[in-house]
């Protein structure tokens, strides 16, 4: 019996996340941990790019975190970053600068910068965040956001959801009214973030 599409990719995914924990120094660490997450639901479908980090970028943080490696497990070639909605690589660039802002004192600042291009580039997607990133659920995206941004994590005491909160953030600091993140009216809940005016 074949098993749904999804279940296969589930476990091709967990494959290829596997196979990055094997080039580890430290197959346990918190960040080897994340990040081969977040690399294995791109890199199967060749959607890099939708990463949001240069070639230069990710083999950086391959080098940093999965120094044993081999060189073809990632795809080769060039990552090419296109957002062709030019509000929409406002957005991304603006948000990846307001993360920056929170980085906590605790993790390396290059790591820092790839979770927050790879978290703004997931704002442009259309579902709920965690799927968007490739995590198991809200919780892994709390855990990740406290451990590399823990005032930005501080301040969502209403504990909104993490997408419609960040979009909501940037808000904020541009001095412009709250609206969703671009991915987020193609998300099924976008009429429970976003109920319309009555």
């Amino acid at each position: 019996m074949t098993p749904p599409p999804d279940a296969a990719h589930a476990h091709t995914r967990e494959q290829r996340r596997r196979a990055l924990l094997a080039g580890a120094d430290d197959a346990d660490s918190l960040d080897a941990n994340l990040f081969a997450a977040l690399i294995a639901a791109r890199d199967g479908g060749r959607e890099l790019a939708w990463l949001g980090l240069s070639r230069a970028q990710l083999d950086a943080l391959c080098a940093r975190h999965f120094p044993r490696l081999p060189l073809s497990a990632i795809a080769a070639g060039p990552i090419v970053i296109a957002i062709e909605d030019p509000a929409h690589a406002n957005f991304v660039a603006a948000l990846r600068a307001l993360l920056q802002r929170d980085v906590g004192g605790t993790v390396q600042r290059d790591d820092a910068e790839c979770v927050a291009s790879i978290v703004a580039h997931a704002c442009l997607r259309p579902d709920h965040l965690w799927r968007d990133l490739g995590l198991r659920g809200r919780d892994d995206v709390t855990a990740m956001l406290t451990r590399y941004f823990p005032a930005l994590v501080a301040r969502n005491v209403e504990s909104l959801r993490w997408k419609k909160f960040l979009a909501r953030e940037l808000a904020r600091s541009l001095g412009v009214p709250p609206g969703p993140a671009p991915g987020c009216p193609g998300c099924e809940d976008y009429a429970f973030c976003f109920p319309p005016a009555r």
